[in-house]
């Protein structure tokens, strides 16, 4: 149905009844099938699609459901909700078990349990399985065989129907059987709230009104649970490591709506059961609290265990860097040779054009000369790519270097198999969250060194933690601060308005590469924004408005936020393409990945372009810039239209050239380091659209959302152990 339509939405669903003819395809991970009906009017042969639609040849049926005209597969019923409906006459039941729906009965000893039990058929199967032995050629062995393939058979429509029936949707249905097997009905009956819990991308809401209608009251304890559990979850997904109790309970209260909710009793017994951690007044995730205390006990083990000897004459090593690659060092880089020399564990960090790369390559030859096994690492691929090109050596994703493995689940290099080496730098360790520093931190021999290269100015990680300003601010690590931007660096207006306006300076811009184009009215900063993106950019600067030109916004809501954008440019740029059912993208457009999946290799804020759509198979391919990957349709929610993107989304990511709004209706996000963050992505080109009041609000606001961390507090007060 690659060439499909979508079924009118204001059509109501009609009702088809009929046999099913044949299957023509079923996919088997998404649940996808496309099936032949023999209609009971005696209109012919219907097509007929659908997610989790458990029928088989020569079962009747229900469907409910819209009429499509496909340009390729001509006209079918997208089907909603479907009905079994079982045989009444003797005839048609032996048709029905003559089809093969049920293993071990053939058209043979269909004809002889017919014969048998007449009408009464269906039921003895079903209730009186021992009476199938009294039919001729049916022992004990055939007689236990069909009775497990009707079990099956009807297992599969019982939890399909019960699950549609309680409002959810045919795809997530699919999903939740696969998650739970047989016992989907029975998990659910005892706790929807697990699906939120279980399944990613089933939120509380759905799963609270799946609740509601299973008769689960507003002030049960599961509830109370569910909705502390959301609290702290949605909260990690915001940054926060932990909550302080108070506000822990405050927002869950909020959302479950209710006085009664026994939100203590419940925190107390998701600590007793292990489902969180509780310290003092705080409450954490226990991955989260296991992350942070790790990372404390490791880090403090790497300083404490003696690393192999390296007798490093500093002095000669700093002239032999200068004269091998003709530079003179600042004096900001030659400390930190000193410094590296001496310590184990060590940050450096600084902004853009004030030679961070330049030092690193200084250090890794050194070490290199020593005979250091030195392994180079990133938390995404295009940072990786950058390193290795910056230092002519091969550099992985971290994901890579800890040799992520499907089939187990996990990292295969950890503290039980830990890498072979003597030194780990990371870039752009602003990005690391706490639970993949924990991973990090557990693979590193505890001789080995490391160091942490990033700019602690940028926006701290997607993911929870604040690991980089954390290490930082425990001034337990040795830090080297680079401050002097060096002369060709300052020559690049990017550069210099990323100090200025890190300095709480106003940028200043040139009709060069620092762009501003003045726009108050959000709608009109929005219709440049798509002029600039699809025509005025790619003119002047020959550049590709799809690869190349990235809109990072502040904020998702807005005419001129994220959302809306996004829609504007898809429109302009690829609005012929048809969209995915149910998706705001489809085949040639630009998205993003917005949650890890180690299994395919796809993290958090990857960007590529969707490159095959196979709406029969209901899969798509999407091509990232180091690979592609197949999705499943179930799996399409962890993508979104990547036109424009949130700043935060974009960290790590370079692009040559990034076009930022900056308006009042930002207000809650004008803060100083979204700006920084955002036009330091930028390699030749940045262009700010907005009001000069905004622009001022941001810089002057250094004012940031403080995440609930303790790993500084940790490093400074807790001891090794």
């Amino acid at each position: 149905m690659g060439d499909g339509q979508s079924p009118d939405p204001s059509q109501a669903p009609e009702c088809l009844e009929g046999t099913v003819q044949r299957i023509v395809f079923e996919g088997k991970d998404s649940g996808f099938l496309v099936g032949r009906l023999n209609r009971k009017d005696r209109q012919g042969i219907a097509t007929f699609v659908g997610t989790g639609l458990a029928v088989s040849p020569g079962e009747t049926v229900r469907l409910w459901g819209r009429w499509i005209d496909d340009k390729k597969f001509g006209r079918q019923m997208r089907v909603e909700r479907y009905q079994i409906v079982l045989p009444s006459t003797a005839a048609a039941i032996e048709k029905y078990l003559g089809s093969g729906l049920i293993e071990g009965i053939g058209p043979v000893y269909a004809k002889r349990l017919v014969k048998a039990f007449g009408v009464e058929t269906l039921r003895i199967i079903d209730e009186e399985p021992g009476r199938l032995r009294d039919v001729e050629g049916i022992g004990k062995k055939r007689a236990a065989q069909i009775r497990e393939a009707w079990l099956a058979q009807h297992a599969v429509q019982s939890i399909m129907l019960f699950l549609q029936g309680h409002g959810i949707a045919p795809s997530m249905a699919v999903r939740i059987y696969k998650h739970y097997g047989d016992k989907a009905v029975a998990i659910l009956r005892d706790n929807p709230y697990r699906l939120a819990e279980d399944i990613p991308g089933i939120a509380f809401k759905t799963a609270d009104e799946i609740a509601a209608q299973l008769g689960i009251e507003a002030d049960s304890p599961k509830r109370a649970a569910a909705g502390l559990l959301h609290t702290l979850r949605k909260a990690s997904g915001e940054g926060d490591v932990f909550l302080p109790v108070d506000e822990l309970t405050t927002h869950a209260k909020e959302l479950l709506a209710t006085e009664g909710a026994p939100l203590d009793a419940a925190l107390a017994d998701m600590v007793g059961s292990g489902r969180a951690t509780r310290e003092g007044d705080r409450a954490f995730l226990p991955a989260l609290h296991a992350a942070e205390t790790g990372c404390t006990r490791l880090l403090k083990r790497l300083l404490s265990v003696p690393g192999e000897h390296v007798t490093i004459d500093t002095e000669k090593a700093i002239t032999w860097v200068e004269k091998t690659n003709k530079l003179q060092l600042s004096e900001e880089q030659r400390e930190a040779i000193r410094l590296a020399a001496r310590t184990k564990v060590m940050v450096i960090t600084g902004g853009p054009g004030t030679g961070k790369t330049t030092l690193l390559n200084g250090l890794i030859s050194i070490f290199a000369r020593k005979g250091l096994d030195i392994r180079l690492a990133a938390p995404t691929g295009r940072a990786a790519k950058r390193m290795t090109g910056a230092t002519g050596r091969d550099a992985l994703t971290i994901h890579r270097l800890l040799e992520w493995s499907p089939k187990f689940g996990g990292f295969t290099r950890h503290d039980g198999n830990p890498l072979s080496t003597d030194l780990v730098v990371i870039d752009e360790s602003s990005m690391v969250d706490i639970v993949l520093m924990h991973h990090l931190l557990k693979a590193l021999p505890p001789e080995a060194r490391l160091i942490l290269v990033g700019d602690v100015d940028q926006l701290p990680s997607v993911g929870p933690g604040n690991v980089l300003m954390d290490i930082i601010a425990s001034q337990l690590i040795p830090v080297v601060w680079l401050k002097t931007v060096f002369r060709q660096a300052a020559e690049s207006g990017i550069i210099s308005n990323a100090h200025r306006i890190n300095e709480g300076q106003q940028p200043v811009f040139n009709e060069r590469d620092f762009f501003f184009v003045e726009r108050t009215d959000p709608q009109k900063a929005a219709d440049t924004i798509l002029e600039l993106v699809t025509r005025r950019i790619p003119k002047k600067f020959g550049l590709d408005a799809l690869r190349d030109i990235q809109v990072l916004a502040p904020m998702h809501r807005g005419d001129a936020g994220v959302a809306r954008l996004n829609e504007t440019l898809r429109a302009a740029l690829n609005g012929n393409s048809p969209l995915i059912p149910g998706r705001t993208f489809g085949l040639y457009d630009k998205v993003m990945q917005i949650r890890n999946n180690y299994e395919l290799e796809a993290f958090n804020g990857d960007v590529g372009v969707v490159s095959v759509v196979d709406e029969t198979a209901q899969e798509i391919q999407v091509r990232y810039e180091e690979h592609e990957v197949l999705y499943e349709y179930e799996q399409l929610d962890e993508l979104t239209l990547a036109y424009a993107s949130t700043v935060h989304k974009a960290q790590g990511s370079e692009y040559p050239a990034v076009v930022v709004p900056l308006l009042t209706q930002h207000f809650p996000m004008l803060q100083r380091n979204v700006v920084y963050t955002a036009i330091t992505r930028a390699r030749q080109i940045v262009v700010i659209v907005g009001d000069p009041k905004a622009v001022r609000m941001a810089v002057q606001n250094v004012r940031v959302t403080r995440r609930h961390t303790a790993l500084a507090e940790r490093l400074r007060n807790r001891p090794a152990g």
